[in-house]
This record gives structure tokens, C-alpha cells and sequence, in this order.
């Protein structure tokens, strides 16, 4: 993170400073097209950007650890220990671990709703032990928690010229727009980890069962039935792009190019799977390098143009009744016993039930 962009976001205190830096290690080293993206928002819009995306990395990777020597039950104490971290550091306002710091302080300033947490550490624990979905709306409930709540946590930061309710619904589109992309790009490689993201029924309806999906991945070659479940994931996901891009004109103008791209980016993915015509079990598909920098450049040509007349100098003009965004946002350290944390008094399990939300 850049001194500019903490300066511009109005981060001072030095602890502070470094648990923003960590949060965008983490995302630039991980999510290379939200990355990306992020650097079209204004300097003052990117901290709390990488804070939301780096809890989330970071709750993500206890789930997919690298390491495989650990157990499921290690992997469950992480995320237990992560659950209570974070529970604490909204109650609080305060936390050792940075990148929870760093979330607690950009949930105060935005005044981001909690549930929006309880929901995702949900989705996160059902992915220690669910490895597959009986129907679309089984799925859809897990991608509530580890994808819509993202783009609903991000919203408060890019700014509306609507009411906030009137956003949101396009905003958990593009959430689970870019998740169901990234199923598709991802379908080989979750096998291998004994994951299936794609709605059983579906694949039923094409005549494809897991023995079919694993002999593909094992040969290296696929079949007319994996492609026809394939392209009809891939019609949904188009669909769902389509509702989240009425979205964009609800932004303040200073976000549309950043979540316009981001859009471009990732449709893209689609583009480049129904172009080899589903044949990607094998392989994982990415959209070419000059591709990207086409959609990139006339995003950087409108933003030159948008702020010179705008500025986000609000990002929550009307802060919803569970937030303090009102106040003046104070240093973590002048915050300790604050109190709050709204929605963190139940059991933890949110109402509804992440995987690679940034990659």
C-alpha cells in the first residue's frame, strides 16, 4: 500500500498503516484481476477495498491451505480462531492480527452491517466438510455467504447515487457472477481437491456424474455431457452479469470504470471457456494478456476525464441505523472499548451459508 493511498484515506496511525500494507500484499500477490481493478478506484477508495478482500484471502486460504499436512480439524481451529479474532476486533475495535485490524477499521468508517461477516464465516465452515451441491439454490445459499456478501461489503466503499437498498441487489450479482466463473475456470483443479462446485442436478440432467468428471480430469479429455452442463453453468453466469451490470450506473461516477472493468475482466473468462467450447477440465483458462489491457485503457481514459468533475469526498452520504459512520473515523488505538459490533451476539452461524473470491 502506498503512503499516498493511506494518506488519502485519512490512516495515520503507524500500526494501522502496516495492517493496510499487509492487506494488500495480500491481494496483489493472489488476485491478480481484482487487483487490477482496485487500482482504478481513487487512492482513498483502495485501503478499505484491500481490507475486505484480504480478510477474505485470508480466511480463504485456511480453508484451501497449501500445506497438506494439515488436518480438517487443524484447518476448523484456524477459522475457529479467525472467527473469534474478528468477532473481538468489531467488538473492540482493536486486534494483533493485521489483517483483521485493518477489516475492523474499514467496517467502522464505511459503516459496513456485521451480519455481512457472520454470513461469510458460515460459508467458510461449510467448506471444511461440503464437497458438493444437490440443486442450484443449494449452491446459491453457500455463494450468498462466500461471494454475494462481498460485493455488499464493497458497495458502502465505491458510493451510490441511489439509495443504498436499490444497489445492493446488482452488487450480489456481480458477487455471484464472479464466483460462478470462477467455478467454471476452476472445475479440474477443485476435483483434485475432492470438490465439486457444480449443482448436481444439473450435471445429472446432462448424464454426468463425478466418475465421469474424474475420468475426464485423469485423461486429460472430455466429453459431450461435461460440455453441455458446462455451457449451460455458463448461460446462468451470463444471465447473472446481466443483472449486476444495471448495477454500474447506480456507482458514483468516480467507480463505475473500476467495477465496469472488473466486469469486462472476468466475463472474459467465459468468453475464452465457451470459445475451446467447454473443453476445460483439463486445464485452467485465462484470458489472454493483450485482451486485459484493452478493456484496462479506455478505463483509465474515463477516469482522467470523471475526476476532474467528481469526488468521492462522502463514501456513505446516508449511513444505514447499525452504523457509527457518523462519527468522525478515529485512530484503532482511540477506539479501544468502544463497544458495538452489532450483529456478533448470536451463535455465529449467520442466516444464510468463497471460495476464490479473488483470483
Amino acid at each position: 500500500m502506498t503512503s499516498r493511498e493511506l494518506s488519502a484515506a485519512g490512516i495515520e496511525d503507524p500500526a494501522l498503516r502496516s495492517a493496510y500494507a499487509r492487506c494488500r500484499e495480500l491481494n496483489s500477490g493472489h488476485g491478480k484481476t481484482y487487483f487490477l481493478a482496485t487500482r482504478l478506484l481513487t487512492p482513498s477508495q483502495r485501503p478499505a477495498v484491500h481490507a475486505l478482500y484480504g480478510f477474505a484471502r485470508w480466511a480463504d486460504d485456511i480453508v484451501d491451505a497449501s500445506d497438506p499436512a494439515l488436518t480438517p480439524e487443524e484447518r476448523a481451529a484456524r477459522l475457529m480462531r479467525l472467527d473469534s479474532e474478528l468477532r473481538a476486533a468489531l467488538r473492540t475495535g482493536h486486534s494483533n492480527h493485521p489483517v483483521v485490524a485493518a477489516l475492523a477499521d474499514t467496517v467502522t468508517r464505511y459503516g459496513i452491517d456485521p451480519q455481512h461477516f457472520t454470513d461469510f464465516m458460515h460459508s467458510m465452515r461449510m467448506d471444511l466438510h461440503v464437497t458438493e451441491y444437490g440443486t442450484f439454490e443449494d449452491l446459491r445459499r453457500y455463494m450468498h455467504g462466500s461471494a454475494a456478501v462481498i460485493g455488499l461489503e464493497v458497495l458502502p466503499v465505491l458510493g451510490t447515487v441511489v439509495p443504498l437498498g436499490e444497489a445492493a441487489p446488482h452488487a450480489e450479482s456481480l458477487g455471484l457472477a464472479f464466483q460462478l466463473t470462477n467455478f467454471l475456470r476452476d472445475v479440474g483443479e477443485d476435483l483434485d481437491r475432492d470438490r465439486v462446485y457444480l449443482p448436481q442436478d444439473l450435471l445429472g440432467a446432462h448424464g454426468v456424474d463425478l466418475a465421469l468428471l474424474r475420468w475426464c480430469r485423469l485423461h486429460r479429455r472430455t466429453d459431450e455431457r461435461v460440455r453441455a452442463a458446462l455451457r449451460e453453468l455458463s448461460a446462468t453466469t451470463r444471465r447473472i452479469y446481466g443483472h449486476a451490470a444495471h448495477g454500474i450506473p447506480m456507482l458514483h461516477p468516480v467507480s463505475r470504470p473500476c467495477v465496469g472493468t472488473a466486469l469486462v475482466l472476468y466475463r472474459a473468462i467465459l468468453d475464452e471457456i465457451e470459445k475451446a467450447d467447454c473443453a476445460i477440465i483439463h486445464r485452467r483458462t485465462v484470458v489472454p494478456r493483450r485482451r486485459r489491457a484493452r478493456a484496462v485503457v479506455p478505463a483509465l481514459a474515463r477516469i482522467v476525464a470523471l475526476r476532474a468533475r467528481h469526488a468521492l469526498h462522502e463514501p456513505l452520504p446516508t449511513p444505514p441505523p447499525w452504523s457509527d459512520a457518523r462519527r468522525t473515523p478515529r485512530p484503532l488505538a482511540a477506539r479501544h472499548g468502544d463497544g458495538g459490533g452489532g450483529g456478533w451476539d448470536g451463535d455465529g452461524d449467520g442466516g444464510a451459508p468463497e471460495k476464490k473470491v479473488m483470483s
